[in-house]
């Protein structure tokens, strides 16, 4: 396998795992992401690499940075993205996840 293939390879895997751990069919990504099945799952088996306004297209609706599915770094977006999600919480919510944060640093 070329370094090249590789890379798309990990690029699709990290856009499938985030896609089930939302859990959305390929045909859901397709249709949130204005793009067609075809294209969702030539991109999660890394067959296909994506221009750059398809790439901009998925990471947004999964809610994740396009250095993300590039690279699998979590940027400021990123944080920026769990920010916002964590402003909708109740406060008790916030504890809760407060503590897991806190118990996660323990380890």
């Amino acid at each position: 396998m070329t370094e090249q293939e590789s890379f798309l390879r990990d690029i699709g895997n990290r856009i499938e795992q985030r896609r089930r751990k939302l859990g959305y069919t390929q045909e859901a990504l397709a249709e949130k992401s204005s793009v067609t099945t075809q294209f969702v799952s030539y991109a999660e088996s890394g067959k296909r690499a994506m221009r750059p306004e398809n790439l901009l297209k998925i990471s947004i609706a999964l809610g994740v940075s396009t250095d993300y599915l590039l690279t699998g770094d979590i940027v400021d977006k990123d944080l920026l993205l769990l920010s916002d999600k964590m402003r909708k919480l109740s406060p008790s919510q916030l504890r809760i996840i407060e503590s897991i944060i806190d118990d996660c640093l323990k380890l």
